[in-house]
């Protein structure tokens, strides 16, 4: 598979947004290369702005430019945009329902051997849990350029978590993206495997493996995580019986709680979390990383096997 960073896909979607809408104005805390915001800066520089090093700032500004009735892309790196600027991300924009779109990059482990300082593992949790605001974590780079527009047309806050490596292009210019709606991307009727971001590559590799096995994996592409789709999570604990989840974030508060809170309410099955288990991340590769904290395709097999084994006890 062709490879494609979600960043990348970002910075040139940005460029396509302004062209296509003279109310798209973009914010950089004076990261514009590695966020790449600087490629519609470099278009539309005067609709540009850098707030320099002031996470803060970049979010009073972007909820100023919303209140005057621009639609606001506000990028810094996940870790700044959601921690150091969460009290202005939930007074200033959130509180008030503002059309500001929050596109963080360097999200998660993958950022590498900047390390736990730099990598957020808590932003979907923290996102998630403000009310008013959409969160949406695409697969890819193609996914990722529609996303940047589909957010443009949801009034109110989003938060669109990026990441910083190249990953596996899966969609192509016809898929169809729809905020609150998950994507089969295989059947299957012993297991679900609900993935986000670039968990969605591994699901799918490891359903073929497990197919192989005999064991038939359906894979679902949740990318977005607020609001759920709930009716999507309910059809395939009621089809598989199991579910796992895999995110590149904490298991408390992501992705996998968004999924068991919707199951346990609504249709009761059992489901296996990978994720972050409560840690900090630490300097590495990220491929290094991903193996340390289990985030494989090899141990999204391993897991599955267990999991059957747990859905065959309840049977």
């Amino acid at each position: 598979m062709e490879k494609q960073a979600t960043r990348d896909a970002y910075g040139k979607a940005l460029v396509e947004l302004g062209r296509k809408y003279a109310d798209v104005v973009v914010l950089d805390a004076d990261l514009s290369k590695s966020t790449k915001t600087a490629d519609f800066a470099k278009v539309f520089p005067a609709r540009f702005i850098n707030a320099g090093i002031a996470e803060q700032n970049l979010m009073g500004m972007a909820a100023g430019l919303a209140a005057a009735g621009k639609v606001a892309y506000a990028s810094s790196f996940a870790i700044f945009a959601t921690g150091r600027a969460f009290e202005i991300v939930r007074n200033s924009l959130a509180y008030a329902s503002l059309n500001v779109k929050i596109c963080a990059t360097h999200a998660g482990i993958t950022v590498g051997e900047d390390g736990g300082s730099h990598q957020s593992v808590e932003d979907i949790s923290l996102m998630r849990s403000v009310p008013n605001m959409c969160v949406v974590v695409p697969a890819d780079g193609m996914s990722t350029a529609k996303a940047v527009e589909a957010i443009y047309h949801r009034a109110g806050p989003v938060y669109l978590r990026l990441g910083r490596p190249a990953v596996p292009n899966l969609y192509d210019e016809n898929m169809h993206f729809n905020i609150g709606r998950g994507i089969e991307l295989r059947p299957g009727s012993d297991v679900t495997l609900i993935g986000c971001g670039i968990m969605v590559a591994k699901c799918l590799e490891a359903s073929e493996i497990l197919a192989r096995e005999g064991i038939e994996a359906a894979v679902v592409d949740m990318h977005t995580i607020k609001p759920i789709d709930r009716e999507l999570i309910v059809r395939q604990a009621r089809e598989t019986g199991a579910i796992l989840t895999a995110e590149e974030h904490t298991v408390l508060g992501g992705l996998g709680s968004a999924v068991c809170e919707v199951v346990c309410s609504e249709c009761p099955v059992p489901v296996e979390r990978m994720g972050i288990m409560d840690l900090f991340g630490q300097s590495g590769t990220p491929d290094e990383l991903l193996a340390y904290y289990g985030l494989t395709v090899d141990r999204i097999v391993a897991n599955t096997r267990l999991l059957l084994q747990k859905k065959s006890r309840i049977i």
